[in-house]
């Protein structure tokens, strides 16, 4: 009886500890080096080399279709396995900040930035369809041309992966888990 209540023990605290671990974890995207890391704390867990960015590099996205991939930090807000892009992990883009700055330079209205602070003090995933764009997130290829990822950054904002990449980080992303892009 002793033996089983030990080990009752020792399983739960074990598994309240990865519990515990997972709910720490994110992810840091470093847009220079092109390159993702799993993070727990300051620990690297795993990185993911190779990635893609948008076209024109990442900084302030100041509004759709300018192939930017906005730094910042985010939360993953919606998770789609069968995207045409094999997988898409969606960010609550635009951000309180990103909503911020776009309202002091004049790139969306008063209307605008209410509705995307609304959605973030409500926890809810921020309209998708404003000036500065939307839908920007980590995803894989699908079936695009694997030659094209390892040669240029290719996305309209996004953080692209290779099909094999994102299906090794499909098991460290639930919804929630935070991402910093720098």
């Amino acid at each position: 009886m002793r033996l089983t209540k030990l080990f009752i023990t020792v399983f739960l605290l074990c598994f309240s500890l990865t519990v515990f671990a997972f709910e720490d974890i994110w992810l840091l995207i470093d847009s220079k080096k092109l390159q993702l890391d799993v993070k727990l704390g300051d620990l690297t867990l795993v990185s993911f080399a190779n990635i893609s960015v948008g076209r024109n590099g990442a900084g302030f996205k100041r509004k759709r279709g300018d192939d930017t991939t906005p730094l910042g930090k985010y939360k993953i807000s919606w998770i789609n396995r069968k995207s045409r892009y094999h997988r898409f992990y969606g960010f609550n883009y635009p951000s309180s900040e990103n909503a911020h700055q776009a309202l002091k330079k004049g790139l969306i209205n008063k209307k605008t930035y209410d509705s995307v602070i609304n959605a973030h003090e409500n926890n809810h995933v921020p309209p998708q369809n404003t000036h500065l764009g939307g839908m920007i997130g980590i995803h894989g290829l699908g079936k695009g041309d694997k030659k094209i990822h390892t040669t240029m950054n290719w996305t309209h904002g996004c953080i692209a992966l290779t099909n094999e990449q994102i299906n090794k980080l499909d098991i460290w992303i639930k919804k929630d888990t935070i991402v910093v892009v720098k």
